[in-house]
């Protein structure tokens, strides 16, 4: 009779060992700012707005891994957009990150929506945090280069030597062509404050040809001063449309203040080219809430018609109104959960 209450008590308490074993965390970000922005096209006037994620996109998520066992780990990510101006979601519920996957010796394996790896290289050597105004989020959109993968097969090696491989397979999923598969590679390499790394994809948007997407990225730091930068392309079918994008940036931390300013110049093969100047200061005031303000200017040549992209919105001038050069102001707070 005692055998049958210990079988009992353990077969019990299998769910809770089970359940010691998976780790779910709830996170997110809270980011709302007062801007003032300035198209500089003729007949708009300058306008004041609330824009939610002129520093960090505003996002809630959940994200777990379960041990399975002999170094290895399931693991999962989704994570949503949320517009703290209007209290919107994001048109995709889960379009940020939406993944499951395998983690080992051998890396990490995820199946779902993802980053590339040329969002990888961008990220790290971006020193707005691919956040606020002049931020190099505007070498990403429409026929330019590619920051998520739908329907995508995507593996990250484990360090060695400081050298990380990634790899994506993006099925587009079509039964004609072009078949809008994307494939992608990247390396990247760190050894304390150093950071270095190149990407490249091939996307067959269109059935006459395969467009070129590729990034080189790099970042140091010493001490309370960080410098970054990249050089983003996406070459498109076609001949005189490859878009350009290069960054150079220095940022400079002194107790909770922190200081940057970046350089950014846009170009298409055609000819049209913009140069941004941005300027930015956030104040710590404790681990996980911070105060910031940024300015941007952008200046056009006559060709161009660049705009300015924050972490969820961009200010730019409308197709026709070439040459225009448009600014903005921002202040905001940040909370991160």
């Amino acid at each position: 009779m005692k055998s049958k209450y210990l079988a009992a008590a353990l077969l019990s308490s299998l769910p809770l060992f089970a359940h010691a074993q998976t780790n779910v965390t709830i996170y997110g970000v809270m980011d709302a700012a007062v801007a003032v922005e300035d198209t500089d096209a003729p007949g708009e006037d300058r306008r004041t707005v609330i824009n939610s994620g002129n520093q960090s996109s505003s996002r809630i998520g959940f994200r777990g891994t379960e041990d399975l066992g002999n170094g290895l780990k399931a693991l999962f990510n989704i994570e949503a957009g949320v517009a703290l101006d209007t209290g919107a979601a994001d048109s995709s519920l889960f379009g940020r990150r939406a993944v499951v996957g395998l983690q080992g010796s051998f890396g990490t394996l995820t199946v779902g929506r993802e980053y590339s790896p040329i969002a990888s290289v961008a990220a790290a050597s971006d020193i707005l945090g691919q956040g606020m105004f002049g931020s190099n989020l505007s070498a990403f959109g429409t026929n330019r280069l590619t920051r998520r993968l739908a329907n995508s097969v995507n593996y990250k090696s484990d360090s060695l030597s400081g050298f990380t491989v990634l790899a994506a397979y993006s099925a587009g999923e079509r039964t004609a062509d072009p078949s809008s598969d994307l494939m992608g590679v990247a390396l990247e390499y760190k050894n304390g404050g150093l950071y270095l790394g190149a990407g490249y994809h091939v996307f067959e948007r269109l059935a006459t040809g395969d467009d070129k997407e590729l990034a080189f990225g790099a970042a140091y730091t010493m001490g309370a001063f960080e410098i970054k930068g990249n050089y983003l392309e996406a070459d498109l079918t076609g001949a005189n449309n490859a878009y350009k994008n290069s960054n150079l940036g220095v940022a400079y931390t002194t107790g909770a203040n922190k200081f940057f300013i970046n350089f950014q110049q846009q170009k298409i093969e055609s000819g049209a080219k913009g140069n941004t100047v941005s300027l930015a200061y956030t104040y710590n005031l404790s681990k996980r809430t911070n105060i910031y303000t940024t300015y941007a200017q952008l200046r056009n040549n006559g060709r161009g018609v660049f705009g300015i992209s924050s972490s969820s919105t961009a200010v730019t001038p409308p197709a026709t109104a070439l040459g225009a050069d448009p600014s903005v102001f921002t202040v905001g707070v940040r909370h991160s959960f």
